[in-house]
């Protein structure tokens, strides 16, 4: 994967996120996956660059963290993608949620920040490669091999269901990071 560069915190890190740039009359598959990777890489702007104190860091009466947001969206990327679009098994790192189904917002605490970080760009590099796998083979349409509801999406669901997820808790990342050392803004800097 190719590194993007970017400012956090008045300090330099690299995101291994894949550059997926949209143009400005995308077509549907570009738009949705632009939009996506966006979301993603302000996610990673407001969660990069902490120690892991301000990763335990709530809001308010809130139980948040950006820790817990940061392990929850791994795991979410891995429901969508590689355990409901491909029918695999999740990955053995989430074999704790068997027994308490908050894990991914519990045990983020003794997570150090990079453990989390490697965590979800892993299931990120995961999910993209299972999207350009469907992708190659057919089109938005493609039906999930398997669904935990009574209806099945297809992948055109899936990827504006994930364009919302990252943008609601980048809503909440931006809040906590903002109390934590004062970063605002809405795009992560070039």
């Amino acid at each position: 994967m190719s590194g993007t560069w970017f400012s956090v915190g008045g300090m330099s890190e690299t995101s291994e996120l894949t550059p997926r740039p949209f143009s400005a009359a995308p077509g549907e598959v570009e738009a949705l996956l632009g939009a996506l990777y966006r979301n993603r890489r302000t996610f990673a702007w407001k969660t990069g660059g902490l120690d892991a104190a301000a990763m335990r860091r709530t809001l308010g009466p809130s139980t948040l963290t950006l820790g817990g947001l940061v392990k929850h969206l791994a795991l979410v990327e891995d429901h969508y993608f590689t355990h409901l679009l491909l029918g695999d098994d999740y990955p053995a790192v989430w074999a704790p949620m068997a027994a308490d189904g908050d894990w991914p917002w519990t045990s983020a605490a003794d997570d150090s920040p990079a453990e989390l970080r490697a965590l979800w760009l892993a299931a990120v590099a995961r999910s993209e490669a299972a999207v350009d796998r469907v992708l190659a083979e057919a089109d938005l349409g493609r039906l999930l091999a398997l669904s935990d509801g009574p209806e099945t999406l297809n992948l055109r669901r899936v990827l504006v269901d994930l364009i919302e997820e990252y943008a609601r808790h980048t809503g909440h990342a931006d809040l906590i990071r903002e109390s934590i050392d004062g970063l605002v803004g809405e795009d992560a800097p070039n």
